[in-house]
């Protein structure tokens, strides 16, 4: 038995959660809606708030999709009554971030702006102007947004200079050695 497979996923208060014939999974809670068609071998049945997840034998396959349903069935439960962030960090002398109405704009040395749209579902806050934070209901969502805004300009080894998640360590490279002379 998977050991993440096997633990309950409850659902609070305020959530519906309904599953239909192909197993497309529909979380609908405060924060929004999710919808995902999760495999058709895997069984998922919810009793008094308790979401419960199955396999219907051993088989490899199915040993693999029990604890990755659980753990999707989780996420969404989350993100609709929680919901996710990603932290990013904006490094180098005149980088900076700002947000205009529901565009996020990146000043990062490009000979012009970057500007990124908000998207439904997705929203940015920048609490300072090296900071930036990337919010919303789905998980999956909230990281592809998140990677794309690092992608901009990518944190250098040398300088440190670039856009990093607030988690993470660049590890420096010492620069070119000067010549010794003779």
């Amino acid at each position: 038995m998977s050991r993440i497979g096997k633990i309950p996923v409850t659902v609070p208060a305020g959530v519906d959660f309904q599953v239909s014939d192909m197993n497309v999974v529909t979380v609908t809670g405060p924060k929004g809606k999710l919808c995902q068609k999760l495999h058709p071998d895997i069984l998922i049945d919810e009793q008094d708030n308790v979401i419960r997840v199955s396999r219907p034998s051993d088989h490899k396959r199915h040993r693999e999709l029990h604890g990755l349903t659980r753990t999707l069935v989780a996420n969404m439960v989350e993100g609709v009554t929680k919901g996710f962030q990603k932290v990013l960090e904006v490094n180098g002398v005149g980088y900076r971030a700002a947000k205009q109405g529901n565009k996020l704009v990146l000043t990062l040395g490009y000979s012009h702006p970057v500007e990124i749209q908000e998207i439904p579902g997705i929203t940015f806050e920048v609490p300072h102007q090296n900071q930036i934070i990337v919010k919303g209901h789905d998980k999956q969502l909230v990281g592809e947004i998140a990677a794309g805004i690092r992608k901009t300009r990518p944190p250098e080894p040398y300088k440190g200079k670039g856009i990093k998640y607030d988690y993470e360590f660049i590890h420096r490279k010492e620069g070119k050695a000067s010549a010794k002379k003779k």
